[in-house]
């Protein structure tokens, strides 16, 4: 479970890091100042949507850090060279690999969307604190 203030101290971080008051930074993440409000002071806890917009918004906050507080953040800049370096580098079976799971997920949502459902997010989370975030304009 997070903890209330320590998850505040991390949100106060970032809009430090950024320069951001409540009002910009629920404005960069797309939600009303009340939540930032109400989750600074810590009268909510946050949700995971507001969690994931957070973790989309600010590339170099990472998803273990923002919960848990272990980690780094600020990323160093060599650690974000290096992940853009990894990001825009595609090997061929990487490619193949991608394809593949774009050719299954197209398979799921058809079988989903027969039920009368839509899919919203599929999140999948790695044993090393990471994860993949996918939304249907990306399935």
């Amino acid at each position: 479970m997070v903890n209330s203030a320590d998850f505040s101290k991390r949100i106060q971080r970032i809009m430090e890091v950024y320069d951001l008051n409540a009002s910009s930074f629920a404005e960069r993440i797309d939600v009303g100042r009340a939540s930032i409000s109400h989750i600074l002071s810590g009268r909510n806890k946050p949700s995971l949507e507001f969690v994931m917009k957070v973790v989309k918004e600010f590339t170099d906050v990472e998803l273990y850090w923002l919960l848990n507080g272990k980690g780094n953040f600020p990323s160093t800049s060599t650690q974000q060279e290096a992940e853009k370096d990894k990001s825009s580098t595609t090997t061929p079976s990487q490619s193949a690999t991608v394809q593949n799971h774009e050719s299954e997920s197209s398979a799921f949502s058809n079988q989903v969307a027969n039920k009368d459902q839509m899919i919203k997010k599929v999140i999948i989370c790695y044993n090393d604190g990471t994860f993949d975030a996918f939304e249907p304009s990306n399935l």
